[in-house]
Formats: C-alpha cells, structure tokens, sequence
C-alpha cells in the first residue's frame, strides 16, 4: 500500500508513513522482542486480506480479549486497511460483564491471548462467536489471498471502546478514523513526537488512551513504541532507563505509584522528556515530585467520548494555575453552559460541553443515549467545569457525582483538592452519603504520603480555612490505598458501598 496526503486520515496508512523514511526501523519493543515498521506494514496487510477472506465485511467488529500486546497493534492496523472495527475488551472484567460486552457488540469474531483463553472459552454464550488464539494470527496473516481491499472512508468507524460504566450500564462509544486523526493531530501540536521518541505504553490497550494518546501517534511519526503488557513499577522504571524513554502517559495513580517505589529516587529520567497525565487531577505535590527529576508535565482532561482529548495544561503553566485541566486543544471548541443550557461567556461555572472532529459518531447501536449527549454537533461530557477570564478551565465534578448538603451543591473534586493539598495527604476521595439531617454528606477517604501519617484533626482544620463548612467532609477515613477501577482511576462506587451511602 502506498501512502499520501489523501490518505493520512485513514489509520491503516499510518505504519506505512512511520516507516517511510527508514522501514527497518524499530516500531514496537516487547519483552525483548522487535518489531520492525516493514513488519508491522506488511503484517497488517496480510492479516487485513485474511480476514477479509474470512468473509468478514466492512464495518464488522473484531473483539479482543488480551493485555497490550504487539499481536493486538497488528490486529488493529489489519481492521483500520479492511474496514472492520476493532472492540478491545477489558480482560480484567467478571464473566457477566464480559458477556453483556460481547453480546452488546456483536462480533463476527472473538481473538484472546493465551492467558485469558480458558477464562473467555469456559462461557457458552461467549464461544458461540468464532474465536481466535491471538498468537496464532501470524499463521492467519500466511493466507494466500490475491484480492483487493474495499476503500476505506475517513468517516468509517475504527474503534468500539466501553465506557467505564462508573455511572451506569456501559456502553460502546464508535469511533472513526476521521476522530483518531483529528484528535493525533491535536496531540502533536500541544505535544510533539517525532521518529526519535521512544513511547512508554502502560495504559491498557481496551481504553482509549491506550491508543489514542501517544502510541498511534508514535507510529504514525515513526517513533519506537515500548509496550508493557502489566503494570510492575520496578519494571517500568527499570525499562525508561533500559529503552531510553522520552514521553509516556498514565493517570495520577500511576505517577504517584512510581514515585513512591524504593527505586524512584536513584532511578536515571535523564531521557524522559515528557509525561502526559489524565484521567483526574494530578496533586501539585506529585507534579513537583516528577519536575525534580527534570521531567515536564503536561496535565489534560479528556473523555472517552471525545476520542479522548479536550483540554490540555502546558508544565510551565502548572505552577500559576493549579487544579486547572489547561484550554482547549487545537480542533476543539468548549463551552459552558448553564442549567437551561443557555451559554455563559466569559468567566463562569457550569456544564462542559465540546464540538470538534474528534468527537465520537455515537454510542453503538443505541439513539436514544447518543441523542442525549449530542446536540447540534455538540457533546455533553456531563462534567461541571470553571472558566477563568483567561479562558482556562478547571474540572470540578460530574454532574452524577455532585451531591446535595443542606441545599448546597457539593463537587467532590473541589474537596479532593483542598484534601490532597495538605502536606502529609497522597491522595483523596471524597464520595456522598446519605445522613438524617442535611440530606447528604461528605465522606473522605485518604492515603498517606510514604513515611508520614495523617492527623484527622488537623486535616479537618486545614479543610476549615480552605473550604465552606457544608463542604468539609463529615468523616474522613485513612486507608492504605483507594480502590481502583481498570484503568486507574478511584472506584465512587466501591467508596460509597464502604461509607454506606446510597446517593
């Protein structure tokens, strides 16, 4: 396949132009093992052909059962040159769970890794789909086929990706190659990668930010993508030192996990540029913590939906604009609405909602849920935000998430902020619970920074200076660590079950 300017919106074209100008180029680095970028080209060729052969038509979806894995980038360069959509499963989910996907989806086929093979295949209603080893796809990518690839359009979908499901059934987010273009583009100008970066992939390649922010970015300009198929802090750090890293990406949890293992003080960053953060708000004691070492931090907020980026903080504005998610990238438009969903200009709180081409095509195969959150090209994140006068915004809850104190509405992220500012606090979580008299309260759960301890008392007088009375929580909890959901962020719910709330 040749590459040019008409192409460079549709993904199946990116390894061939990562490797243009040097194919023998490494494209992936896993567990000791290289991957050429003319392997990677030539390898999706022929497994988009095999599958075609298959009898799999445009628009069919392909799911996946796996870890990050070097087979799976493959598979979904193979899906974005035949016109398939990739579904990538999160392996980490309860058979019921992993059934109402599969059934949600619909796929023409089933590929698992080796380690999920016996979980996935001991479900009937799972293995009614054909299914596929995920290693044995090199013996399908030898299939002698002599046909040609349907065109692919910008607009075709590409990747079917769950919603986290943290506020409800989850359900399949669509997105085209037109979104992954625009929203790589956008990247790229607010943080440039060329050939001569080295990628740290940890995110989990079922979430979107295990694609969309830096890896296919990374083989598209023909950069070296390191893959880490678990999470292993030691591991990792050992592999930035090992793979020269440049620039990864994680969540706050996984900086925050880093910097306090044993190893992260002597460990040799001199080769890690940058490190891009989302998911939630970074503490600035943590951001600090990563600037010592000589490392920038580019802080963001982004959605699923939203393919994934919206907003995006530049490190040297971190230290005069704390708390703050950045401005918009370039491509999308923001706007902050209030409860009648009029505009507020200027200055203001209230709803988020973004426009670009990277917004989603819609929720698969449900009207009713897309219809809810696009109007006139516009999505609504369902996620409270300030503007300031300079036109940066500032994340302050979910609208899910607020609850109601004495007629008070309280943002969750606005105590979890005071709470992390405090010197001897890691991190907060801050969920709502029902009580008698105000309706509902705060319940603050907190991890210690390593080698201190918190003193409740005084963390509730750090809170009266910073924060309105019906905000402070009514009971604060230290505990050795937040539960998590699959890719990181802090588990509300697990939260509220714990505290007995109901809200």
């Amino acid at each position: 396949m040749t590459t040019n300017l008409d192409d460079a919106r549709l993904v199946g074209q990116w390894p061939a132009a990562g490797g243009a100008r040097d194919p023998e180029r490494v494209a992936i680095v896993f567990d000791g093992r290289a991957i050429t970028y003319r392997e990677l080209e030539d390898r999706s060729t022929r497994l988009a052909l095999a599958l075609r052969a298959r009898g799999l038509a445009p628009g069919a979806r392909v799911a996946t059962v796996t870890e990050n894995h070097p087979e799976h980038v493959v598979l979904l360069f193979a899906c974005a040159k035949a016109g398939l959509i990739l579904a990538p499963l999160n392996w980490r989910l309860a058979p019921e769970e992993l059934r109402h996907q599969v059934e949600l989806f619909d796929p023409a086929l089933l590929v698992v890794s080796a380690t999920q093979w016996s979980r996935v295949a001991r479900d009937p209603s799972i293995t009614a789909t054909p299914m596929l080893h995920l290693e044995s796809l090199g013996e399908l990518e030898a299939t002698n086929d002599s046909s040609e690839l349907a065109p692919v359009h910008e607009d075709d979908p590409l990747l079917l990706i769950a919603t986290s499901g943290t506020t409800g059934t989850p359900k399949g987010a669509l997105l085209t190659h037109a979104n992954c273009y625009w929203t790589n583009r956008s990247l790229e100008a607010a943080v440039p990668m060329s050939a001569a970066d080295v990628v740290l992939q940890v995110l989990p390649q079922y979430h979107v930010g295990g694609w969309n922010v830096q890896p296919l970015l990374g083989w598209w300009r023909g950069a070296t993508v390191v893959l880490e198929s678990a999470f292993d802090e030691r591991r990792i750090l050992h592999a930035i030192e090992d793979q020269r890293v440049t620039t990864m990406m994680g969540v706050p949890t996984t900086y925050l996990m880093l910097a306090q293992h044993p190893d992260f003080d002597d460990a040799d960053l001199t080769s890690l540029r940058t490190i891009i953060v989302g998911g939630a708000a970074m503490a600035y004691t943590l951001v600090e913590r990563w600037r010592a070492k000589g490392v920038a931090v580019v802080q963001g907020y982004g959605l699923t939906e939203a393919a994934p980026n919206v907003c995006c903080l530049a490190d040297d504005e971190a230290t005069c604009r704390p708390g703050s998610v950045g401005q918009p990238y370039r491509y999308v438009e923001a706007a902050i609405r209030d409860v009648h969903y009029r505009a507020i200009e200027g200055a203001g709180r209230g709803e988020l909602w973004v426009r670009g081409p990277n917004v989603f095509a819609g929720y698969w195969r449900n009207e009713a849920a897309t219809a809810a959150v696009k109007v006139d090209g516009w999505l609504d994140t369902g996620d409270v935000a300030e503007r300031d006068c300079d036109g940066y915004y500032r994340i302050v809850g979910r609208t899910k998430e607020m609850f109601v104190s004495g007629g008070e509405n309280v943002f969750p992220v606005e105590v979890e902020r005071v709470l992390t500012a405090f010197p001897d606090v890691a991190e907060a979580a801050v969920v709502g619970v029902s009580d008698p008299t105000w309706g509902e309260t705060g319940a603050a759960f907190v991890v210690a920074r390593r080698g201190t301890s918190v003193d409740v008392d005084e963390l509730v007088a750090h809170c009266r200076t910073y924060l309105a009375a019906f905000k402070i929580p009514r009971t604060i909890e230290v505990v050795d660590q937040l539960p998590q959901t699959h890719i990181g962020k802090v588990n509300k719910a697990a939260l509220r079950l714990r505290a007995g709330g109901g809200c």
